[in-house]
């Protein structure tokens, strides 16, 4: 199966953003993909008022990127942010979502793990998710993750275990130094982790684009990539906005699984060491 990243900048205009959904769709269905992947934060770029523009996944904003799925025929994965719960303190939040919707797909996953580190508090706006997700496309097994997610094997081992063959993670990567190797490292050890495909769409950096961008927020930094379940990379983007395009084979990950079993072989280490 053909699988695309549309690396991206969005903006802080929902509409807008659609448009690019629509492009860019569009160009991935041209290029034979049947699944595009976009980044964490296509709603709305961070740095800007998340609660002010969240809206349900059965909302104006979903059913536009559904319909965008419907005429181009793709499934298309993108970040949005739904209503979500107050906080303890009465503060509004969101919820960080990744929706999967087109032919015979739709799912939702919201976010784990909340990215509470390099100075930025996530979790101040946005309310953590609790369940993993899978869709599937044609006989091949999807796993939803969001960008912050790529830091903690267990996700990626818990989807490699039910049997997922490629999980998608959208992504609004924090620039900083080192951040972009950290990504590069991170997404080849998950996939090594779990004997699967990661396909990691990231913004393009803003900066790199001449777009404008809020200062101190993650904005991403592109470099979205397909890695295989032996860790090689099956296609990478640069900076720059980019429509990456690659193939997953599901029985790659079979013969990764055989070959070598690490899902098999894990051993739980007690939480007491001697």
């Amino acid at each position: 199966m053909r699988i695309a990243a549309a690396q991206i900048v969005s903006s802080s205009d929902p509409a807008a953003n659609l448009e690019l959904i629509r492009s860019w769709s569009a160009s991935a269905a041209e290029a034979g993909a049947r699944v595009v992947v976009f980044p964490e934060a296509t709603h709305c770029q961070f740095g800007h008022r998340l609660d002010a523009v969240a809206e349900p996944i059965e909302g104006p904003w979903a059913q536009e990127v559904r319909k965008i799925a419907h005429e181009t025929g793709l499934v298309i994965v993108v970040g949005m942010f739904t209503p979500a719960t107050p906080s303890d303190s009465g503060r509004a939040r969101v919820a960080n979502t990744a929706l999967a919707v087109g032919p015979g797909v739709e799912a939702s996953y919201q976010k784990i793990h909340l990215y509470d580190a390099f100075g930025f508090k996530e979790s101040d706006t946005v309310a953590p998710g609790e369940h993993p997700v899978q869709f599937t496309v044609e006989g091949i097994c999807f796993g939803l993750g969001i960008c912050y997610d790529i830091r903690f094997p267990q996700l990626f081992t818990a989807y490699g275990r039910a049997g997922t063959h490629v999980t998608v993670l959208p992504t609004s990567w924090g620039a900083g130094p080192g951040k972009v190797e950290q990504w590069q490292v991170l997404s080849a050890a998950r996939a090594l982790d779990s004997s699967q495909y990661v396909v990691a769409c990231d913004q393009a950096d803003p900066a790199a684009s001449n777009e404008p961008a809020p200062e101190g927020a993650p904005t991403g930094v592109g470099y979205s990539r397909v890695v295989s379940p032996f860790g090689a990379i099956v296609a990478e983007a640069g900076a720059h906005p980019e429509l990456v395009v690659a193939e997953v084979d599901p029985e790659l990950v079979a013969e990764a699984r055989t070959k070598i079993p690490v899902l098999e072989n894990a051993r739980e280490i007690p939480q007491q060491l001697g």
